[in-house]
């Protein structure tokens, strides 16, 4: 009796008996091809992946081949010497070089092919308002009357994160006649208004926008920003009751 497992994954073998001749090297092009003698019974049971035709007579002996694997998608060839199983490619279509630069394929716990991590864009807004009475616009220049912190998080937990940090801040004056106010993002006095005509001019907003580049987050980290809300060159009894801010953080993982 002969049992073949007819797997790419394990080796065939055929092993003559007394009285039995065995032909071919089990390979689909030359399947193996057994003779039985005269003198008993000779069996061949067809195991997984294996055929056996023929009776076992000297014109019609068995003849035992493995039955080529199926494959599927992303799959070619039969599992021969000549057609060994293989992925289905394309050719690299980029100038750069593919060992350098090409993503990776992985095997998670469950045998599952997984491509890298997918890339991910995220918006983190934070508002701050700040209502007060009203309180003198400061003299000196960029005096900071307020911050605004707001920590974000890179949702990714495998790579660092870009971020871009965007600052909006908008705040209310009353200005009498002659009077004047300054106010900006950090060190950067932004926005002057003064009032020159011969009434006051109550609630006026100045806002002002600033974008700087936030650096990197480790992954699955947080980073706090504060962003320093500064005013000054504050004349005639200029006084602001409002300070209202937005901090954006615009998130790259790729």
């Amino acid at each position: 009796m002969a049992n073949c497992c007819g797997s790419s994954r394990c080796t065939c073998r055929v092993v003559a008996g007394p009285g039995i001749t065995v032909d071919g090297n089990g390979s689909p092009g030359a399947p193996y091809v057994i003779g039985g003698g005269g003198g008993g019974t000779t069996v061949v049971e067809a195991g997984t992946g294996v055929t056996v035709t023929g009776t076992g007579t000297a014109t019609d002996p068995y003849e035992v081949s493995a039955v080529p694997p199926e494959t599927g998608c992303g799959l070619t060839g039969d599992g021969s010497a000549a057609s060994p199983l293989a992925a289905v490619v394309a050719a690299w279509p980029y100038p750069c070089d593919a060992d350098a630069n090409a993503g990776r394929v992985y095997c998670d716990s469950s045998g599952q092919l997984r491509s890298e991590p997918r890339g991910m864009v995220t918006i983190q807004q934070d508002q701050q308002t700040l209502n007060v009475a009203d309180l003198a616009v400061p003299a000196p220049q960029d005096t900071e009357v307020a911050t605004h912190q707001h920590t974000v998080t890179n949702p990714d937990p495998c790579r660092p994160a870009f971020v871009i940090s965007e600052t909006e801040v908008d705040a209310d004056f009353n200005l009498p006649a002659g009077a004047g106010a300054a106010i900006g993002i950090g060190t950067d006095e932004m926005s002057y208004l003064r009032n020159s005509g011969s009434t006051a001019i109550l609630d006026t907003h100045i806002q002002g926008t600033k974008v700087l580049s936030g650096g990197t987050i480790p992954p699955g980290g947080s980073v706090t920003f504060t962003v320093s809300i500064r005013m000054g060159r504050g004349s005639g009894g200029a006084t602001y009751n409002r300070v209202q801010s937005f901090h954006r953080a615009f998130v790259f993982v790729l």
